[in-house]
């Protein structure tokens, strides 16, 4: 007699030949969107009109290549502080956009939501501005929703384009039982826009999104267009540039270059900016701005030397036209502008969104005092 077969209850395994019914996971719905070339909708930021450009989003027109110097045409090609508003009721935003660089989406000491992403904003019901959204660029063309389940309600919305790319197209997307139409004009008495000439901070260097460089936040805080002609490494009030800026009917001009210049090319070269914008534009306010201090300045002599060498060559040329009797022009010093606890910058120069939120505290009043014909101070 065999003996029983044993088997280990932890391997017996039951085969059950019953039909089993099985039920498909449906895929993800997809939502149909409706896009619109940002084009069509209310466009600010550019100095001239599309007709004039070499591409829809440059900041120069294109008589300037070839006349600016090339390092300042190549950085023209960027769309900082290029913005569309519009008005929608969707309960979801969703945008397409395609930069220039793509292997320059982000860089070392600035994410690539700032140097090649998109930034959404909206009218609270007190009519405030208020951040909502991010668009993370990953690839050189992007498709993504930038917000969904929005509370219900027609509302304006603004939208920056990158700071540090260019674009060749930017479109945004709602499902298409909603509608996106423009933004209506500003107001006559805030139409003009505020007109910065700078370097690469004024560019947008070193902000995690374009609505956090200080003139997208003056911008939003003295409701006016801006227009931004931040040019990284190369403010240096070229005469070429003074030729294009009067073309531009601002309401004021920010003259910011100096983190860009030695002491001897501030006493050469701020005069013949002024009187060429003056002569050009004689009632429209100029202010001029003295350098951010370097936040490690305090511990290297070299970098407290520049600042205090460019500022009083500023200085110098600002009482002599002032003393020359040329009117509608204006100072802001720069100690002030990052604060005094050296917590405002990325490296020691460009701002960190801290150091942009404490410039463009500083820099909101002196603007708007001299738009209204305020303090020289």
């Amino acid at each position: 007699m065999k003996p029983p077969l044993r088997i280990p209850i932890g391997l017996v395994i039951v085969t059950l030949s019953l039909p089993v019914a099985v039920r498909a996971q449906a895929p993800a719905t997809q939502t149909a969107l409706t896009w619109s070339d940002v084009r069509t909708l209310t466009l600010e930021g550019q100095g001239w009109k599309e007709a004039d450009l070499k591409a829809p989003f440059d900041r120069l027109p294109a008589k300037a290549d070839g006349v600016a110097r090339p390092p300042v045409w190549s950085l023209s090609r960027d769309s900082a502080g290029i913005a569309v508003r519009f008005v929608t009721d969707s309960p979801e935003i969703h945008a397409r956009w395609t930069v220039n660089k793509k292997d320059r989406l982000a860089m070392p000491h600035m994410p690539a939501t700032g140097v090649s992403g998109l930034d959404l904003y909206a009218r609270d019901p007190q009519g405030k501005w208020r951040w909502v959204a991010v668009g993370q660029p990953t690839e050189q063309t992007n498709t993504k929703a930038l917000v969904k389940g929005l509370s219900a309600g027609e509302r304006e919305y603004m939208l920056y384009l990158p700071l540090y790319n260019g674009v060749t197209s930017v479109e945004v997307g709602v499902p298409t039982d909603r509608s996106v139409r423009p933004a209506a004009p500003r107001k006559a008495e805030s139409a003009k826009p505020i007109v910065f000439y700078g370097t690469s901070i004024t560019h947008g260097g070193c902000a995690s999104r374009p609505g956090m460089c200080h003139p997208a936040i003056v911008g939003r805080k003295l409701e006016r267009p801006v227009i931004n002609l931040g040019f990284s490494g190369n403010g240096t009030m070229d005469q070429s540039i003074s030729d294009l800026l009067v073309e531009i009917d601002a309401a004021v001009y920010v003259i910011d270059c100096l983190p860009n210049m030695t002491a001897a090319m501030v006493s050469a070269r701020t005069s013949p900016l002024v009187k060429t914008i003056r002569k050009a534009r004689p009632n429209t306010p100029i202010l001029l701005v003295e350098d951010r201090t370097y936040t490690d300045s305090i511990f290297r002599p070299s970098q407290l030397e520049r600042n205090e060498t460019s500022r009083a060559a500023l200085k110098s040329v600002y009482e002599k036209l002032k003393a020359e009797g040329i009117p509608e022009l204006y100072y802001l010093e720069g100690e002030p502008q990052l604060g005094d606890d050296g917590e405002g910058t990325v490296d020691g120069s460009h701002p960190t969104d801290l150091g942009f939120m404490r410039m463009a505290d500083v820099f909101a009043p002196a603007i708007s005092a001299a738009i209204g014909g305020g303090s020289s101070r």
